[in-house]
């Protein structure tokens, strides 16, 4: 990562964003709501914890054919994702609730997707959405030399075939956060003492990362194959399918939203500076897609939203659908792009395409 400080245009950075902050204010004023959750989203979180708890203690329970393990698996992947998308995502960007214990009830949820706190709050709250799209910065951009995201980066000549086999490693993301990723990403940011909020003690924040390693090891293999006796093959199976669920639906829900050709990927000049202030930013290097399909805004946790999300990611998604009319409006007002792509078909089509691009050797 690149250690060079970045600076937004500081130059009537007030304008649009004022106006835009104004009039989202005076809608929950004049509505008489609350920024965070309310009881649909309570509702939601019941939803998605018996998606991914029932059919573990259905397997674990009960002798099931194979065939019907699998399929209690993918629902089970369906569920991790929805957790982290609705009941994480929220809770780690404290809107889930008005009250600081229940946002770090919530956002712990992330422990059950085997990730980690610490991490994600670095990874995503701080670098990912102060430094969206920018190489070296946002670690979103980053797939290791396997994936070429952007220009930015170097080629190598099997991204040619990135388009087709991205798909088969993004279902990787949640067991790369269990195994592997969760460690380096520490190392990393401790060493660079980065962190959201105070800096945790390094004794206690790994400390915290290896129990919580057992522990989640423990409840999603060890307890089924030594309590259950669930023949270890079949716990394992059960295990990956519901990771590669999980990973795939987060990983192309992530992709969606910024790894587009819509989606600016801006360069800071040699003393750092990007041109645009940092709310403008956001509209020009994200993407919204499939705003007006009910079930992908509920299932996603409004990330299909992307736009109202990066600018107001301390507003719950639960309203995201809403304010959406105001931001649309505001940024047509200043002239600004407001980047949506009408269906998730549409959007998956755009994403594989840029990859391709991106696959492309580029000219000397």
């Amino acid at each position: 990562m690149n250690s060079k400080t970045i600076l937004f245009n500081r130059k009537n950075s007030s304008a649009f964003f004022r106006t835009l902050n104004e009039r989202v204010n005076n809608y929950f004023n004049e509505n008489k709501i609350a920024k965070n959750g309310n009881w649909k989203l309570w509702v939601k979180t019941f939803i998605m914890f018996s998606l991914l708890i029932t059919p573990y203690v259905l397997i674990s329970i009960f002798t099931i054919p194979i065939w019907l393990q699998i399929l209690f698996s993918i629902i089970m992947g369906i569920g991790l994702a929805g957790v982290g998308m609705n009941v994480m995502h929220d809770g780690l960007h404290e809107s889930f609730s008005n009250k600081k214990w229940i946002n770090r009830l919530m956002g712990s949820s992330i422990y059950l997707l085997a990730g980690n706190r610490y991490n994600w709050q670095v990874q995503h709250n701080v670098l990912h959405h102060t430094y969206t799209n920018i190489h070296g910065h946002d670690e979103d951009l980053e797939a290791g030399r396997i994936i070429r995201f952007s220009k930015h980066s170097k080629w190598r000549w099997y991204h040619k075939f990135q388009h087709y086999y991205s798909i088969l490693l993004y279902g990787l993301l949640t067991i790369n956060w269990a195994i592997i990723v969760d460690f380096l990403q520490m190392k990393r940011y401790m060493k660079r003492k980065l962190s959201h909020g105070k800096f945790p003690n390094p004794f206690v924040n790994w400390t915290k990362l290896i129990i919580s390693k057992i522990l989640y090891f423990l409840f999603w293999i060890f307890i089924p194959t030594l309590v259950f006796k669930i023949v270890w093959w079949k716990v394992l199976i059960s295990f990956i399918v519901m990771h590669y669920t999980a990973g795939l639906i987060l990983s192309l829900v992530f992709q969606l939203a910024h790894i587009m050709d819509e989606a600016d990927m801006p360069v800071p000049d040699s003393k750092g500076n990007i041109k645009n202030t940092w709310a403008i930013h956001q509209l020009k290097t994200t993407v919204n897609f499939a705003c007006n399909n009910k079930l992908v805004n509920w299932f996603t946790g409004g990330l299909n939203h992307q736009v109202e999300h990066h600018i107001f990611p301390n507003i719950s998604h639960i309203h995201y659908n809403k304010i959406a009319k105001i931001v649309k409006k505001t940024a047509k007002e200043f002239n600004l792009p407001y980047n949506e792509i009408k269906t998730t078909k549409d959007a998956i089509i755009a994403h594989f395409k840029y990859l391709r691009l991106m696959g492309v050797k580029p000219a000397l």
